[in-house]
């Protein structure tokens, strides 16, 4: 597919659906539009959009299917995969004006438009007395279109699940301009194919969402959070599966290794921690309920665990305050490594049990190809994010050597029942990684499903599936 540039009557058209003064041409809005936080990557729109309603979105469907223009959703553009960048062009659909929450109390549901803050509505959610559990580092930037497209996780996803596991139902505009609703309003749903659970995590190739039914649980009163040091990195990892082991479910179970609370506490300039130069990695441990006395059983059962390992002085958060400050420390660790370096960052997942093998196997590839790694993540599922750090690497280097090291990192994730991401998606810098996580079967499966929603290709083309396919 070549980029795209638009002719006048195509900007005309766009201006009678949505009025001019949502249409924006300048090489500022569109550069602006043109990246997320994927690296250095900027590819600007031809035309950035902004419509209102549903049949406004449907009418530029149509406009732009029939004159085969590219068409990439765009939300808040906190992604790491590139999903929502314009590689051809294009009409950029920002749906920044969609942020209504309708909040169903009786029901213990909501129904939210896609450009509400994953923070807001969690908010929104818990002023109700109910919880909203995924919570992405970036819950405060990200939106809830974005996590629903990503299947974006959090911390407590190790507990509570991910994004599709709220998602009941959606309203869909396709690429034809045609407006469907995948589901049902209903906990349970055995009536046809899950379109609902095909569009989540489909990133924007399939349709575009414009309305979600969310799911919500009851509150829960009380936690107990503890950060916990070990001298040897992979003992920390090794801690995790045993603590599921002695019949302890975390409501987060998060891994940091020593760069990355070093520069997350440099970054934040604080937080407070006197840390042992001996010590290599920590575990933040949360468990959460509404008896305080169950709560803190659980965490002496932790104790008990973790201290078979060699550990330093567990810290428990005995103030609101205290746990605030370790949570934000553990989701600035993305900004505080981007800001020392310029980075790549792969999402791995593999069985919990496998972590240790994983995390040993990063660093040997690591100086196999010469590169610095900084690990952390949601340890507790399982999901690692591997910040591979350019530092002093020559430019030729980094562009010819580091996706050799990436290649194996993957090879080696999926090796061990792994794959390739668990919450940021493929999108745009990953596609062609995707033949190692599955056969050419399964990859003609998926390119037919596009084909069957997206005939002429025009609705986020270029992510996902490999350029060869």
């Amino acid at each position: 597919m070549q980029t795209t540039t638009l002719s006048q009557d195509i900007v005309t058209g766009l201006e009678a659906i949505t009025g001019a003064q949502f249409i924006f041409l300048d090489i500022q809005t569109r550069t602006h539009y043109g990246h997320d936080e994927t690296e250095d990557y900027n590819f600007p729109p031809s035309v950035v959009v902004k419509p209102g309603t549903p049949q406004e979105i449907a009418e530029i469907m149509k406009l732009a299917n029939q004159h085969s223009i590219p068409v990439v959703p765009i939300g808040a553009r906190t992604g790491l995969s590139g999903g929502a960048l314009s590689i051809y062009g294009g009409i950029g659909l920002s749906m920044e004006r969609f942020t209504k929450i309708e909040i169903d109390e009786k029901n213990l549901q909501a129904i939210l438009e896609p450009a509400v803050i994953t923070q807001v509505f969690r908010e929104a959610a818990a002023e109700k007395g109910l919880f909203y559990p995924p919570d992405p580092s970036s819950q405060g930037s990200c939106t809830i279109g974005g996590n629903v497209a990503e299947n974006s996780g959090g911390a407590r996803a190790v507990k509570y699940g991910v994004t599709k596991d709220y998602v009941l139902n959606l309203e869909v505009v396709l690429p034809n301009g045609e407006i469907i609703w995948t589901g049902a309003n209903t906990l349970k749903n055995s009536t046809g194919y899950n379109l609902t659970q095909l569009m989540v995590g489909s990133e924007g190739t399939l349709g575009i969402i414009t309305k979600i039914v969310m799911k919500l649980l009851p509150k829960n009163s009380h936690n107990v959070l503890m950060l916990i040091p070990f001298f040897k990195a992979g003992q920390a990892c090794e801690a995790v599966a045993e603590i599921f082991r002695a019949g302890i479910v975390p409501s987060a179970l998060e891994f940091m290794e020593r760069d990355a609370i070093d520069w997350g506490l440099k970054y934040l300039d604080a937080v407070n921690l006197d840390i042992k130069d001996e010590v290599q990695a920590h575990l933040l441990v949360e468990v959460d309920g509404n008896y305080p006395d169950v709560l803190f059983a659980e965490a002496e059962k932790i104790m008990g665990v973790v201290e078979r390992f060699e550990v330093d002085e567990i810290l428990f958060a005995d103030t609101e305050e205290q746990k605030n400050a370790l949570w934000k420390l553990r989701r600035t660790v993305a900004e505080a490594v981007k800001s020392n370096s310029v980075y790549k960052e792969e999402d791995t997942v593999v069985p919990r049990y496998e972590l240790p093998t994983l995390l040993e196997g990063i660093k040997i590839i690591g100086k196999k190809y010469g590169f610095q790694s900084v690990c952390y993540g949601h340890a507790g599922d399982g999901n690692l994010h591997v910040n591979i750090i350019k530092g002093d690497m020559t430019d030729d280097n980094w562009k010819n050597e580091v996706p050799k090291g990436i290649r194996e990192i993957f090879e080696l994730t999926v090796s061990l029942k792994g794959t390739l991401s668990g919450e940021h998606g493929i999108g745009y810098v990953q596609k062609n990684y995707m033949d190692i996580a599955f056969s050419n079967t399964h990859l003609q499966l998926m390119k037919g499903i596009k084909q069957l929603f997206d005939p002429n290709n025009i609705l986020n083309p270029g992510k996902i599936l490999p350029d060869n396919l």
